[in-house]
């Protein structure tokens, strides 16, 4: 039972390792040899846990997609009435892009690889609760008349591109880490000014 405990905290070591590689440094072509030396742990361990370094990535890129969903999905069919919910997605990205800065980079490039959400339906029942809320927020006047999915785009758009094209920005705009996560911070009353007339 020991054993089984010590191969389950090596084999999360090495996920989270590979995690912090990918979305936390923004670097994507780790080689094994990288995410072993960076987990402190033998090369031979990856490929025993799982198999090839393609299988590690596939792991990891279907992990952020789950927790992606379920972050997600907790906030639309919580009890928060519809603008606390956007004011929390907005929350809930901005704290996630501290700790992993590359993560809708390395998403964005998988999704143009053609690897997209394998829970469709999950997907649909979440579209179809926010697009009753939508309907019900623009009737009270909390939004302008639009079509639902412009507003998605809208709100995807403000939050993520900043996040995306963060390198860029910090490089161009000679802005330190902190200063860049401030910016961020200040972004969410923008966006929720630019979302909603009251």
């Amino acid at each position: 039972m020991a054993t089984t405990k010590k191969d389950e905290a090596t084999e999360e070591l090495i996920k989270n390792t590979a995690k912090r590689l990918f979305f936390g440094e923004g670097k994507f072509n780790a080689t094994t040899q990288e995410i072993a030396d960076a987990a402190g742990v033998n090369r031979t361990l990856i490929n025993y846990y799982f198999r090839s370094r393609d299988k590690l990535f596939d792991l990891v890129f279907t992990d952020a997609q789950a927790r992606e969903q379920e972050r997600t999905e907790s906030i639309i069919f919580s009890e928060l009435p519809f603008k606390a919910k956007i004011a929390e997605f907005i929350d809930d990205t901005f704290e996630i892009a501290k700790e992993y800065p590359y993560m809708e980079m390395y998403l964005v490039t998988q999704f143009n690889q053609g690897c997209f959400f394998k829970d469709e339906e999950g997907m649909d029942r979440m579209l179809k609760k926010f697009y009753e809320e939508f309907e019900v927020a623009m009737e009270e006047g909390l939004i302008r008349k639009t079509d639902p999915i412009q507003f998605i785009l809208n709100m995807i758009s403000l939050t993520s591109f900043p996040i995306a094209m963060r390198p860029l920005f910090q490089k161009t705009m000679h802005l330190n880490d902190a200063e860049y996560d401030k910016i961020l911070s200040d972004r969410k009353e923008i966006i929720m000014d630019t979302l909603f007339i009251k």
